[in-house]
This record gives structure tokens, sequence and C-alpha cells, in this order.
């Protein structure tokens, strides 16, 4: 216990709470999108399960994070990954009660929340591996304590998406903007990337963009069909 008398392990802890508070915003998102199909007990176990497996899977993930970030194609797939995700949460349609609201399942939430965070998290971990470094416990301890934070933030979501719809559809945006960002950021693209910087954004906004009309025609199309 003598890292608890240690300044640089006090330093670190703030810095890495600090980094999860920053970067915990798109996560809340994905969360409160992923839970808001399922009834109210359902939505807080899905949050509390998403966000604990999430943060063990990325105290697993730090340790090889950086060697991932090397694979060419990569984040390409995580990319095209978040951007179908993105599609899927906003396509659901929230006007469902009942059994019907039920269909997508407390597990199915759950898993769309790791496989998410998953790929959101590739250069997130490496951050807070350097604020860790190297220590075990800190790395643990710290996104420990993120938990709550992530937790918050995503119960506030589903609030707000409930009182402000359009809130679920600016959500299902980020994750396309993700989406996007994640897929430019392939160690393939880099050379095309830093002759032509501007091709980030664009391939950004077309990540949104693609997201909010694929999800609204889906939408659309399955109510329809109902």
């Amino acid at each position: 216990m003598e890292f608890l008398q240690d300044v640089n392990f006090w330093i670190g802890l703030l810095k890495i709470i600090w980094i999860n508070i920053i970067l915990s915003g798109d996560n809340a998102v994905v969360i409160a999108l992923a839970a808001r199909s399922l009834p109210p007990h359902q939505q807080k176990r899905a949050i509390l399960f998403g966000s604990g497996a999430a943060v063990v899977l990325r105290v697993a993930l730090t340790v090889v994070a950086a060697k991932l970030l090397e694979l060419s194609f990569l984040q390409i797939v995580g990319g095209v990954l978040l951007l179908w995700i993105g599609v899927q949460l906003l396509s659901e349609d929230d006007e469902d009660e009942g059994e019907s609201k039920q269909v997508g399942g407390l597990m199915t939430a759950v898993r769309t929340i790791l496989i998410a965070d998953l790929v959101m998290s590739l250069d997130n971990v490496i951050a807070v591996a350097a604020a860790a470094q190297g220590s075990l416990v800190l790395l643990v301890l710290g996104l420990a304590i993120s938990i709550p934070l992530v937790v918050f933030g995503s119960s506030l979501m589903i609030h707000l998406m409930e009182r402000f719809p359009i809130i679920v559809t600016l959500g299902a945006a980020l994750i396309g903007w993700v989406g996007g960002e994640t897929i430019m950021n392939d160690n393939i693209l880099k050379p095309v990337l830093a002759g032509q910087p501007w091709l980030h954004y664009v391939a950004a906004a077309l990540g949104a963009i693609l997201v909010v009309l694929l999800g609204r025609s889906l939408q659309k199309r399955g109510k329809t069909a109902t």
C-alpha cells in the first residue's frame, strides 16, 4: 500500500479521471441509445452491466491497444462497424410499447454497448495508459472510478432523449461522425490524410449524414411495414 503515499500515484489517478471525463461523452450517448428501447427496470441494468463490462474491456485492451493500432484495415473495419451500430440504434422505433419494446432484450443492448465501446476506445486507452505509466493498480482504479461518470451521463441522456427526441438523431449522428473519423485514422490512410487533412472532417461528416439518412429510412420502412 506504499503507492498510496506516492504523490505521482495521485497525480496519475487525477489524470486518468480527467481523461475519462473528457472522453466519456460519446460512450454515454451510445449506452443511452442502446438502452432507451428497454423498459425502465432494464435500462438501469443495461447501463450498469454495459459500463462495468466496458471498463474491464478497456483494461484488457490497454495492454494490446498500441499493437492493434499498428494493424492496417483494423480501424476501417471498426469504423464501418460503428456506422452500422449507429444506423441500427436510430432505426429502432421509439413508440413501441409492452413486449415489443423488449424485442432487443437486455443482452442485445449490453452487446451493442460493448462492441461500440471496444471500437471507440482504441485511441482513448492509449491516453489512459500513458497517464497510468505502467501501473496496473492505477489503471484499474482510475477506470473503475470513471464508471459512475458514464452511468450518470447515460442516465441523463436517456431522460433528455425521452423529453427531446431530436437528441436521438444527434446521438446517432455523433456515432456516425466517430465512425467516419475512425476509418480515416487507419494506418493505410495516414499518407493520404497527411497530404489532405481536411479529408478527416469530410469523412466524419459523411459518416454522420449516412447514419442519419439510413437510420431514418429504415425507421420509416419499419413503421410502414407494421
